[in-house]
């Protein structure tokens, strides 16, 4: 057990990996469902549907991408097989694909292709189970098929962002059971993919616990091991009876305290546009508003962590005009919010630097950073050189030295006195600190309450 007050000392031990990084930096993606389950109107099929329902006239997966593009993504997920067990892609291991349906189009191979030209990032979803392969539920048999098609994905498709594995199972208490070689299906992902994060039950990404878009007011990146589902060791100690990824607190004291091994596994919010995740008509009039997607993403994306909607095709095999208007309102609010940060050229002080860490890294877009020379209630200082209206503060945290602060304030100079505009929790690898608009050149952020020294990788103003 850890000595009282010393549970953090720890936690900032705790990073991530390159490949985290690389997946953070993308922010906010799209999740695209569409397949036999568009055809049939349902969210979960059945598995017996005929490849010949799978008949879209019109499919343009180039349009779902320049429309992710547009709607400020930087990244795409495709559900290349759902329950149902339909594949998007002309695998060899069954005839139940696109290979044996009125589209031939290999969905899969189309979405990379337009990804890689528009400049997005690309990776695939794959539900682990298959309600139409008789070989589920079978053991080695169900395994060797879902590491063949694996092994397709990941070598025939160029270099993938991430993997995510769904593990829903709806068989019920009468149903087959399938025990997944999950260390076998992680080795060949890391082997072949190893720039590539694994989400859903996977050990990269944490899944934020719901599907309404609620998001943690302080969301930690270190956390104990048992979040993760696959990642208990043989020396662990038992995780507590009580708690779930749906916890307010994952990463609080009382936790930490108790986590005998932490894990870096950050937060990622997944949500749907619609109600379900599949296109369905009745449905036309339950899209989210701009206004809920927009507070989303930065709950999400401002909240140090990802935001990956769920977009979904309609059976014409396009992005239905309804959805596409709101998804390119929400690339036109956020060019406008994001227009021009009005730090770059500014002066920047603080109340002390280590050596070789000067406050003025924090405006370089490498990897360099500011590191205080104290944990008392350090500060930055930003002197814009000009009066610009300002209304937010983007800050990010050297996460490679682990997560740190805990507590921060913003304030500007008005009238020769410094007023507090807001204040704001985490940072992390991204905290957007929204305020009423002013007008203002010099700004200072006090980070009151701190693991340890302060690092600030970056800082940006609008």
């Amino acid at each position: 057990m850890r000595k009282e007050n010393e549970f953090w000392r720890e936690a900032v031990q705790v990073v991530p990996s390159p490949r985290q990084q690389q997946w953070q930096e993308t922010g906010f993606y799209a999740l695209v469902h569409f397949g036999i389950n568009t055809f049939s109107d349902s969210e979960w099929g059945s598995g017996g549907e005929s490849p010949e329902l799978y008949a879209p006239e019109k499919l343009n997966v180039h349009q779902w991408v320049r429309v992710a593009k547009n709607a400020g993504m930087h990244g795409m997920v495709l559900c290349v097989k759902h329950y149902d067990g339909f594949c998007l892609w002309p695998t060899a291991q069954t005839q139940h694909s696109v290979a044996h349906s009125p589209c031939t189009t290999d969905v899969v191979g189309e979405m990379a292709r337009y990804c890689r030209e528009e400049g997005l990032k690309f990776g695939i979803q794959i539900a682990l189970w298959d309600r139409h392969d008789l070989r589920y539920g079978t053991g080695d048999a169900y395994n060797t098929f879902l590491l063949a098609q694996l092994r397709e994905l990941l070598t025939e498709y160029g270099e993938l962002f991430g993997v995510w594995l769904d593990d829903t199972c709806g068989e019920g208490k009468h149903g087959r059971r399938q025990q997944i070689d999950m260390d076998a299906v992680f080795a060949l992902i890391r082997s072949l993919q190893p720039g590539a994060v694994i989400g859903g039950c996977g050990p990269d990404v944490r899944f934020s616990g719901n599907y309404v878009g609620f998001c943690r007011k302080a969301e930690w990146s270190a956390v104990p091991y048992y979040y993760a589902p696959y990642e208990r060791k043989p020396d662990d100690i038992a995780p507590p009876r009580k708690y779930s990824a749906v916890d307010l607190e994952p990463a609080s004291e009382k936790r930490l305290k108790k986590g005998h091994r932490l894990i870096w596994y950050p937060a990622e919010v997944v949500m749907p546009m619609r109600k379900g995740w599949f296109y369905h008509e009745v449905e036309k009039y339950e899209a989210k508003a701009l206004s809920k997607l927009i507070d989303t993403w930065y709950a999400a994306v401002g909240g140090n962590a990802c935001l990956m909607l769920g977009v979904c095709p309609d059976k014409t095999g396009r992005i239905c005009e309804q959805d596409m208007q709101t998804l390119l309102s929400i690339g036109a609010q956020l060019s406008i919010d994001f227009a021009e940060d009005l730090a770059q050229e500014s002066s920047m002080r603080a109340s002390g630097s280590v050596p070789g860490h000067a406050p003025e890294n924090v405006l370089r877009a490498d990897e360099s950073f500011w590191q205080s020379d104290s944990a008392d209630k350090p500060w930055i200082e930003i002197d814009l050189l000009d009066d610009y209206d300002i209304n937010k503060l983007v800050l990010r945290e050297a996460v490679s030295l682990g997560q740190r602060v805990e507590q921060y304030s913003v304030y500007g100079k008005l009238g020769g006195k410094w007023q507090k505009l807001a204040s704001g929790g985490v940072i992390g690898f991204r905290s957007i600190c929204r305020f009423p608009e002013v007008r203002v050149q010099h700004m200072r952020v006090v980070f009151e309450k701190t693991r340890g020294f302060a690092a600030l990788r970056g800082l940006e103003a609008y």
